[in-house]
């Protein structure tokens, strides 16, 4: 089973009314959030280590959870606000956030709450501003470094700086996972902004050179390169009707880690034996997943029989 291990929150869509005002359509969701829900469509055990607000968002979202199959047993519950994200959409197309979480539950997990895990669970993910973010960040670092050895480690940053505008900072909180993670997927657009004017094979090789055996950049619509220490793959983008991208490197976080398993690599171990055509088979299924979420409004993941179809 994977753990997915950060926030989970309510997106709104603002819409313009005639009267000059603002209509919301709200989702749920929050990067580790829509991991582990990408996970359970694509038949994959998983569960959701955060903490819900007491409130009836919280409880919305709880249900949302076990209404998509995630294991809820090690949610936190707090008396504190539900994060609220405005999704805009910039004038390239991409979407701008504007979170509102000051004080929120998903911020508040102390190192104290840390869950015993079972051996069902295999791996663990982290991502999102929940590593950037104290308390939750210090308690999430200490769960990886725990785990690490024991169950595979995997690390998305998605970086969010409106939530926390220091790029110091995020570096120092990725360099401290990215030495505990066995795969590390990273956006082109995050890897430019924590390191402007590096490689992106540099970048890769320098984690390769730590713990990781496998890192992906994606590059939205020209598709991903895959670096291991010995192989770099390029593979292309998908041409789909594009509704928005809001979810769409979740999606291909969940389908990359769905492959892994596939091939016995997440509780076998292996990755140093991935080969090339592994390697492209592996991303060009993440790519498909993420393709058919960017025809989609928000973030709405694909199921197993979507990628069946596409196949």
């Amino acid at each position: 089973m994977f753990l997915v291990c950060g926030e989970a929150l309510f997106d709104f869509f603002p819409e313009a009314t005639d009267d000059g005002g603002l209509r919301f359509d709200a989702r749920v969701g929050g990067s580790p959030f829509n991991v582990a829900v990408g996970l359970a469509r694509l038949d994959r055990p998983a569960a959701l280590f955060t903490a819900l607000s007491d409130d009836f968002l919280g409880d919305r979202l709880f249900d949302s959870l076990t209404a998509e199959g995630v294991e809820t047993r090690y949610l936190l519950r707090k008396h504190a606000p539900t994060t609220l994200t405005l999704v805009g959409e910039g004038p390239d197309g991409a979407p701008r956030y504007a979170f509102y979480g000051r004080d929120a539950a998903d911020r508040a997990v102390t190192v104290g709450e840390l869950p015993v895990l079972g051996d069902r669970v295999h791996a663990l993910h982290f991502g999102s501003y929940s590593i950037a973010v104290a308390t939750t960040a210090d308690a999430l670092a200490a769960l990886a470094a725990r785990e690490c050895g024991r169950r595979l480690i995997s690390l998305d940053p998605n970086v969010r700086l409106t939530v926390e505008p220091d790029v110091a900072e995020w570096r120092r909180r990725i360099d401290t996972f990215a030495g505990l993670a066995d795969t590390i997927k990273i956006s082109e657009e995050d890897a430019t902004a924590l390191y402007p004017g590096v490689a992106l094979a540099d970048m890769a090789r320098r984690w390769l050179e730590k713990s990781a055996r496998l890192v992906v950049v994606t590059r939205g619509g020209d598709g991903a390169i895959a670096f291991t220490r010995t192989h770099s793959v390029a593979r292309p983008g998908l041409t789909v009707p594009l509704v928005d991208t809001v979810g769409a490197g979740d999606t291909f976080q969940a389908a990359m880690l769905c492959a892994l398993d596939q091939r016995g690599l997440v509780s076998g171990g292996g990755l140093d034996t991935l080969s090339p055509a592994d390697i492209a088979d592996i991303v060009d299924f993440a790519v498909r997943a993420a393709a058919i979420t960017c025809a989609r409004r928000g973030a709405d993941m694909p199921r197993r029989a979507d990628l069946d179809v596409m196949a």
